[in-house]
């Protein structure tokens, strides 16, 4: 029996900045000055992609602070150009991450604690066939140091911030990814680079000179 899939979907700067690519709100911790980084950077080849992987899905896995954006938008979007978005979003399951007690108003969440994560998202492979993560950068890299996904989707924009929350940060879990398909190249600049896990880094030496024989 084919399980599920989990699927992380983030967009980043050159130099792997995660952080609020939507609007200045999202997330302004340590200081953060370029929230909504994304937003002059439209692109319709990202939008396609993206959109048939909102068709796709059939549960949301998100970490609290984008579960709280999401909640308070999303519910009321379900006309106009975003409206099969907000359809999409609010007839799915949502299980949200948190450390903190919450009482979720948005139909269809499942709380997750803090210790019940790696239970949780196996039981999602056997619950839906794609269960996507998108932004959360703080449970992504929760998710990434335990290899609890099975896609890793970046879409890397042309622009260098300098600060913020990375997708790799300093002291990251070593991993090897494998590419899963050429890299998709929006007008715009945007890269899509879709990975999967594959086990750990290996060394080798490059200085050695070949044996003549």
């Amino acid at each position: 029996m084919t399980r599920g899939r989990i699927v992380i979907d983030l967009f980043t700067t050159l130099d792997g900045v995660a952080q609020a690519p939507g609007g200045p709100d999202e997330d302004r911790s340590n200081g953060f000055a370029w929230g909504g980084w994304q937003a002059p950077l439209n692109d319709e080849t990202v939008g396609e992609r993206v959109g048939a992987g909102i068709r796709r899905m059939d549960a949301l896995l998100l970490g609290r602070r984008t579960y709280d954006i999401f909640a308070a938008y999303w519910p009321q979007r379900t006309g106009g150009d975003e409206g099969f978005i907000g359809r999409r979003f609010n007839e799915i399951p949502k299980y949200v991450a948190t450390r903190g007690a919450l009482e979720p108003a948005w139909a269809g969440t499942t709380v997750i604690g803090p210790d019940e994560l790696a239970a949780t998202v196996d039981g999602l492979r056997d619950r839906h066939d794609e269960t996507h993560v998108i932004g959360s950068v703080d449970l992504v890299q929760t998710l990434l140091r335990a290899q609890l996904f099975d896609e890793l989707n970046l879409w890397v924009y042309p622009i260098v911030l300098g600060e913020g929350k990375k997708v790799f940060p300093e002291g990251a879990a070593p991993a090897r990814l494998r590419l899963l398909e050429p890299a998709v190249s929006g007008a715009g600049g945007a890269l899509l680079l879709r990975y999967g896990p594959d086990g750990v880094p290996e060394t080798g030496d490059m200085t050695t000179e070949p044996t003549a024989g």
